[in-house]
């Protein structure tokens, strides 16, 4: 089946840390080893995926700006630490319009009262928490269904 679709995969601060930071809540992946999974996954369903990480806020800030002006048609998002502080990365998600998934790979509902505030949930089709890495591939699978299903006549 193919998509033709382009979906931005955007991870926020210490995500390039994965596999050596804290082990018993992220895992023992390593970030080049989910980018990997994440690009064949995509490969395999004919989605394009650029793949980004910054520990930079406008740097995710200009990457969801250019996922739009790119024609990309989504973007998965795991703002790290950002999630609970960033009203830049909710306007930009906001202003580009774009069904964004937010994921956590850590269920952040049980853990500090802090990480459970998000403030880009609202600007989100979809949070997933706490099923690992895979959430990335739950979050690029229904972005896939999303726009299959907006193409569905009836």
């Amino acid at each position: 089946m193919e998509t033709g679709m382009k979906l931005y995969i955007l991870n926020g601060p210490n995500l390039n840390m994965l596999g050596i930071r804290e082990p018993a809540l992220y895992g023992n992946t390593t970030y080049a080893a989910l980018i990997e999974m994440i690009e064949a996954h995509c490969k395999q369903k004919e989605i394009e995926a650029i793949c980004l990480q910054s520990n930079h806020e406008g740097q995710l800030v200009d990457w969801i700006q250019e996922a739009y002006f790119e024609g990309a048609d989504g973007i998965v998002i795991n703002p790290g630490a950002y999630t609970h502080t960033s009203i830049a990365l909710l306007d930009a998600l906001k202003s580009t319009n774009l069904p964004a998934v937010e994921v956590h790979i850590s269920n952040v509902a049980e853990r500090e009262a802090f990480r459970q505030i998000s403030y880009l949930r609202v600007a989100c089709v979809k949070t997933i928490v706490g099923h690992g890495i895979g959430g990335y591939l739950e979050a690029i699978d229904y972005l896939a269904d999303l726009r299959k299903d907006s193409f569905v006549c009836e």
